[in-house]
This record gives C-alpha cells, sequence and structure tokens, in this order.
C-alpha cells in the first residue's frame, strides 16, 4: 500500500511537473492565450496536452523532491521555461502589431483605433488586421504543430528539474525584441517606401501650384494608394513573417 501511494505520488509529481510548463506557454502562444479565450478554456487545452505529452517526456522527469522548497523551486523552474518558450512567440507577434502601427502612420489611419481581440488593447486598423491574420495563418499553415512540438522537444534543451539558463534567456528575449523591432520595418517597407515617395511629389507639386489645396488631395489619394500596396504586397509580407516565425521553434525542436 505504501508503495502504491508512493507510485501515485511520482506520477501526480510528473504530471504537474509537465503542467507547469505547457500551462505557462499556453497562456502566452498565439491563437492559444489571446483575450478572446476563456481561462477555462486553456486550462482544459493545457490539462489535455499535458496528459498526451507526460508519456512521452515521463522518462526524462526528476524525483519527487524530499523537500518542499526543493517542490517549489523544481516547478518555478519549468513555469519560467515555459513563460520564456510563450513569450518568443508573442514578441513575434507584437512585431507584426509593430508594423501595422507604422502602416496605418504612412496612411494616415493611425487616428482610427479598434478593439484588438488578441490583447483587448486599442490598436490601429492594420495592426488589428495584421494580428488576427496572423493567429489565423498560424493555424491553417500548421505552425501550431510546430509550436506544440517545440514544447516537447524543450525537454531536451531544458531538462525538467534543472535550473533555467537564465541569462541566456535575457541574451534571447533581448535579441528577439531587437529583431522584432527590425522585422516590423521590414514588413511594413514596401507601403513606407511608397508614401514617401508620394509625400515628395505632394511637396513639389505644392510647390509649383501654390493654389492648389493639396492637403484635400493628397489624403485621400494616400489612403488609397497605401490600400493598394497593403494589399498588393499582404501575401508575400504574411510568408515572409510565418517564415521567420517559425525559425526560434524550428531551433528548439532542433530542426534549425
Amino acid at each position: 500500500m505504501a508503495g502504491l501511494a508512493a507510485f501515485l505520488q511520482g506520477e501526480l509529481f510528473g504530471y504537474f511537473l509537465v503542467f507547469a510548463r505547457l500551462g505557462a506557454a499556453i497562456m502566452l502562444l498565439p491563437g492559444f492565450g489571446e483575450a478572446f479565450v476563456s481561462p477555462r478554456i486553456r486550462l482544459m487545452l493545457a490539462l489535455a496536452i499535458t496528459f498526451a505529452v507526460m508519456p512521452i517526456v515521463g522518462d526524462t522527469l526528476p524525483r519527487l523532491p524530499d523537500e518542499v522548497l526543493g517542490l517549489v523551486v523544481v516547478l518555478l523552474s519549468e513555469v519560467l521555461i515555459g513563460l520564456f518558450i510563450g513569450a518568443l512567440a508573442r514578441i513575434l507577434l507584437a512585431a507584426l502589431q509593430t508594423a501595422g502601427t507604422l502602416i496605418a502612420n504612412f496612411t494616415s489611419l493611425a487616428a482610427a483605433q479598434v478593439l484588438d481581440p488578441t490583447t483587448a488593447t486599442p490598436n490601429t486598423i492594420p495592426g488589428n488586421f495584421l494580428s488576427i491574420m496572423a493567429v489565423l495563418l498560424i493555424f491553417v499553415t500548421d505552425l501550431h504543430h510546430v509550436m506544440l512540438a517545440a514544447l516537447v522537444e524543450s525537454y531536451t534543451m531544458f531538462p525538467a528539474g534543472s535550473p533555467p539558463p537564465l541569462n541566456d534567456f535575457a541574451d534571447a528575449a533581448s535579441q528577439l525584441v531587437s529583431q522584432g523591432f527590425a522585422l516590423a520595418f521590414q514588413l511594413a517597407a514596401p507601403l513606407m517606401v511608397v508614401t514617401t515617395v508620394m509625400q515628395v511629389g505632394f511637396g513639389l507639386l505644392a510647390r509649383l501650384m501654390p493654389q492648389m489645396q493639396v492637403f484635400f488631395v493628397g489624403m485621400p489619394l494616400q489612403v488609397l494608394i497605401g490600400l493598394i500596396v497593403f494589399a498588393v504586397t499582404l501575401a508575400a509580407v504574411m510568408q515572409w513573417y510565418l517564415d521567420r516565425f517559425a525559425k526560434p521553434f524550428a531551433l528548439i525542436s532542433g530542426g534549425g
């Protein structure tokens, strides 16, 4: 009876350990951790994935610590690793929202703010559109499988029970934030170039024809041409973005 109790305690500890990492990551992963997904659904999803992953990683899990302090340290380590993996995806999604803000500023649409369902905060219309499309394409192109596979393979890179490499996490996060800003400018670059050329043209036109109301003519034209360029480049921009989005998870999975 005592042996059975010890076995059950060990199994329960293993499930809690896996749930700590997976649950923390799912609370941040795009599509799973959005504001419009209720916490109850996220909790049930994390539990379901935990039961699916436990047989795969069960042999790599540490034993139940003898002291409560050791148990708390192990669980916190797993939560930190899960939050780090989820934050990778969230930073990349924020880069797309930043690109949408740049596009809105260059197309005179920055004043129009709508509620972003992915973050439950006000956002520009292009940023809102791009973030929703990114979440949709992540599931359509099965990138959510890549994220979940990275969570499973993370037990190879970050073994359960080992202290998380906080210095490496900080370096990776800072690099990813800087890359995210660069990615945002690269995604918005086609429209930024076109609208900048248009602004130069409007300036020359105002000098050549001072009696013409360039502002009233230029703003609708800038919005129209900006939307046309946005529509024409959208497919290529999103394909390029999805390739960049998958890279960190491919590295965790050992495929990059």
